[in-house]
């Protein structure tokens, strides 16, 4: 699991959504190898010189064993199409789109449980592993390969910021991989943890947060006395949050006019970083410098 090369093939469910299209030509131009798309109604045709299907099903009994999907469908049919790229042996699953319905999310993640399914997002980027292969969004000009890791929780520009500023500073990638922006996802961060410790390519972790994005801090999931240096960075540190009604009648009254403010506080999440001995970054720009005392620190 967690495992992506060149060779890998992927699918594009949705491949003729806007959103799909673009991201299908981006992707093949990095080089990934995508093997077909479906689009229901769309069925015979080719799209980037890619064949298109109705039915996942129907693409693989053209093209083989898919090892990943990425779905780009309106967020309402996405519960429709993870299911059916289940159904037919997918175990892999990267969701673009964000405002995936909460229901929906529950229920795919309820039937996906204690099995070895992998979901991404809603609202993920996807996954970058840097000189090989592009799944999603991310935009690759500003990654090269290396040997830290970014784990991204935070609006994709900040992920491809953050890059940027450590290829900058002399500082490769060895995987990056963006879990998405919705509240609920589907990333299991102790997962991602586990399997990065035991990667080869990766000697540290910069991992990504964002105050108003998530309930829980991604942190939390860290193994006590982890064998590679995690360096963190909370975006919207200086966001003010609004105050919690206190009176019933008023609560009621600002749920039902307005979303209900963020309890998951940036201080909330440095905290946890804290209590788990992980640096905190001030800025991005400060990440490099926290990344080359770790594993410098990690090499004596």
């Amino acid at each position: 699991m967690f495992t992506w090369t060149p060779k890998s093939k992927i699918l594009i469910q949705g491949i003729t959504e806007p959103l799909g299209n673009y991201a299908t030509g981006k992707m093949k131009d990095y080089g990934t190898h995508i093997v077909a798309g479906v689009s229901v109604g769309q069925g015979g045709t080719t799209l980037h010189d890619i064949p298109v299907f109705d039915l996942v099903e129907q693409a693989i009994s053209e093209v083989g064993e898919i090892d990943t999907s990425l779905i780009f469908v309106a967020p309402d049919l996405i519960l429709d199409a993870a299911l059916e790229a289940i159904a037919a042996g997918i175990q892999q699953l990267i969701i673009i789109p964000a405002g995936v319905p909460p229901l929906d999310v529950m229920q795919l993640l309820n039937k996906t449980h204690n099995q070895d399914i992998l979901i991404l997002g809603g609202g993920s980027s996807g996954v970058l592993i840097p000189g090989k292969v592009l799944l999603g969004m991310m935009n690759p000009q500003g990654y090269k390969p290396g040997n830290v890791a970014i784990l991204s929780r935070t609006d994709s520009y900040l992920t491809d910021e953050v890059a940027t500023i450590l290829t900058q500073a002399g500082i490769g990638q060895s995987m990056v991989v963006h879990w998405g922006t919705s509240d609920m996802i589907g990333a299991n961060f102790a997962d991602w943890y586990e399997a990065l410790a035991q990667d080869g390519e990766t000697e540290a972790i910069v991992l990504l947060e964002q105050s108003a994005i998530g309930n829980d801090a991604a942190a939390q999931a860290i193994p006590k006395n982890y064998s590679k240096p995690v360096v963190a960075y909370i975006a919207g540190q200086e966001i003010p949050v609004n105050s919690i009604p206190q009176d019933s009648a008023t609560l009621i009254a600002s749920q039902i006019s307005e979303p209900f403010p963020h309890t998951s506080l940036a201080s909330e999440k440095i905290a946890v970083c804290k209590k788990a001995k992980i640096p905190v970054a001030k800025s991005p720009y400060q990440i490099a410098e926290l990344i080359r005392g770790a594993l410098k620190k990690q090499k004596k």
